[in-house]
């Protein structure tokens, strides 16, 4: 991957609906050239699909937490495969210092929120859990 293939990673992270014709003007090459790109950075897996992004606010009764999470010894394998599988958990991620893995969890309601948090908790393997619920949006 080149200088142009991160430039356009980047325009298409801000909006993935942008036409390849204006990718093109915007990096300075030809609409053909683009597109080859973006073929072939989706052959690569380099870019796995696409996605839309939703104001958090335009979600009714959605309640969201991120829960930093300790995992005691070689259990993370199954830590991580027990979290992949709850519709809840919308998003994970490992990480270094205190917590091991972060996970992104969302909620109807406080009551729905409290029992996913019980069920994770309740997962072998993990040595302990902090939770902090997200209140405002500053920037996505």
């Amino acid at each position: 991957m080149d200088d142009i293939d991160q430039h356009l990673l980047s325009l298409l992270r801000e909006d993935a609906r942008i036409p390849v014709l204006s990718l093109a003007k915007k990096l300075r090459l030809s609409r053909t050239t683009i597109q080859k790109r973006i073929d072939k950075l989706e052959k690569n897996g380099v870019i796995l699909g696409y996605s839309v992004r939703v104001k958090p606010d335009a979600l009714h009764h959605q309640i969201r937490a991120m829960m930093n999470i300790a995992i005691e010894g070689n259990s993370a394998s199954a830590v991580h495969l027990a979290l992949r599988a709850m519709p809840q958990v919308q998003s994970l991620f490992t990480t270094n210092g205190k917590w091991d893995v972060i996970a992104e969890i969302r909620a109807d309601s406080l009551e729905a929120l409290n029992l996913i948090l019980g069920k994770i908790r309740a997962i072998p393997g993990i040595a302990g859990s902090e939770t902090n619920i997200l209140l405002g949006v500053l920037k996505i």
